[in-house]
């Protein structure tokens, strides 16, 4: 279980101590954390439905502008805004960079421009929109585990289909080349059936069409820009995708 823990110590903000003694079994555990990522999404996704049973628990009349803003709160202190950070970063980048090096050059950057602060504002509007609209319908809020678990359990398509070109020293360098299709799919596979579990199955495949179509756009986008992705702009994609899979649902609820 050392990769799922060191998944949820990168992932999030929740207080785990793995392993870290043998280096060459520390360094196969980190390349196989990867796989543990759509887990620790609906790991996240229990804590916002919690927190989002619980106020309403507390309060059954809470005005829906409040308990969608304190579940938003939730979610960026369990993460800790590690992906919000990466978003900022790609904005500024893609916009100022009009060629790979400079855009590279911009994402090193830790201070964020106008273009990252812009980024991050729309994206947690559209998802405190989406998530007022969803919980004002009263539909079942099960559905806070789809974003956070699928958004993540595609990441390793993405390495494994995007050549890595950030710092050797970048939190993606270790899995670039070491990834296998064949336990990605297991895993994936093994999210699904969770989520088969708990949501109904057309919410499932709205989500999973949003997924797809996002993650392919900004691959594109990716490829356009730098030739491959980073750190930087894998955390933007999960936080686009997040915003997407709500936005989806929101219009099928």
């Amino acid at each position: 279980m050392n990769a799922f823990l060191i998944a949820i110590q990168f992932l999030t903000r929740i207080p785990v101590k793995p392993n870290y003694g043998d280096p060459d079994a520390t360094t196969f555990d980190l390349t196989e954390s990867i796989y543990w990522y759509g887990i620790v999404g609906l790991v996240i996704g229990s804590a916002l439905w919690a927190t989002s049973g619980f106020i309403h628990w507390l309060n059954p009349a809470m005005n829906t502008s409040v308990l969608a803003a304190i579940t938003i709160l939730v979610w960026v202190l369990i993460t800790g805004a590690l992906h919000l950070d990466g978003l900022a970063d790609s904005a500024d980048a893609w916009l100022g960079g009009n060629n790979p090096e400079k855009v590279l050059t911009i994402m090193k950057d830790p201070r964020s421009g106008p273009a990252g602060i812009v980024a991050i504002v729309v994206v947690l509007l559209l998802k405190f929109a989406t998530l007022e609209y969803l919980f004002q319908t009263q539909a079942s809020s099960v559905y806070l585990f789809l974003a956070p678990g699928l958004a993540r359990a595609a990441i390793p398509y993405l390495f494994l289909t995007t050549r890595y070109v950030g710092s050797s020293q970048g939190l993606g360098s270790p899995f670039e080349g070491t990834l296998s299709f064949t336990r990605t799919h297991q895993w994936f596979g093994i999210t699904l059936l969770i989520l088969a579990i708990i949501t109904p199955i057309y919410w499932i495949v709205v989500s999973l069409l949003t997924l797809a179509f996002v993650y392919w756009a900004l691959r594109v986008l990716m490829m356009q820009k730098i030739k491959g992705l980073t750190g930087d702009t894998a955390g933007a994609t999960i936080e686009i995708t997040e915003t997407a899979i709500l936005l989806g649902l929101s219009l099928l609820v």
